[in-house]
Formats: C-alpha cells, structure tokens, sequence
C-alpha cells in the first residue's frame, strides 16, 4: 500500500490527533481507521465520471505511534471499480498538505 506515514507519536500527540479526526470525521467504524471524504474539484475523469460510486475518500489510519495518510482514493459503495486507484499528482500534494495541516493545526512538531 501506498501512503505517507508518520510515526514515533508521542502518547499525548496521538490522543490531539484522535480528537481533531473524531471531531471532524466521526468515531471510526473500524478501530483507528477515518475516511476523509475528497474533494469534487480533486476527482480525476474516471472518478468524475462515476457519479454512482461518489463520494470518494482516502484513508487515515491512527494508531498510538504512528499516522498512516493511504493514497488510495476508493469509495466505499464498491470493492472493485476502475474509479478505485492511487492517487494523481494533484490528489498525492493534496492528501500530504491535509496532512501536514493536521500537525500544523495542533501545533505538533513532526
């Protein structure tokens, strides 16, 4: 799996990070794992065009040391699509600026 990853979280930094993406996405369904929805404006033709599978998401998977970003963008109303793939160039920048915003947010040095 493709992703960026941060890992050696401190304690303290993962319970700011859970809060900011239980605050902001929901309590996860599956234990640390948040579905980002993505924007229309980032959808690529294929996903644009697949009107029944949208949204689309990325994954953020939390866990008490490391932060995993998945650039795989997938909807959650199909296993298997063509619209379900890595990320584009744009999508990559977008999905590791959302990160980065995170840790800038809540004022956590990476």
């Amino acid at each position: 799996m493709k992703q960026y990853r941060v890992d050696e979280l401190r304690p303290k930094d993962y319970e700011r990070i859970k809060g900011y993406l239980d605050k902001h996405f929901g309590s996860p369904q599956m234990e640390g794992v948040y579905w980002v929805p993505l924007a229309p404006d980032l959808l690529d033709q294929v996903q644009a065009a697949h009107v029944d599978c949208q949204p689309f998401y990325f994954a953020v998977v939390l866990e008490p040391t490391v932060i995993s970003f998945e650039l795989l963008i997938r909807t959650r109303k199909r296993i298997r699509c063509d619209c379900i793939h890595y990320v584009n160039e744009e999508q990559r920048d977008y999905i590791i600026g959302f990160a980065d915003s995170i840790f800038e947010r809540l004022k956590i040095l990476t």
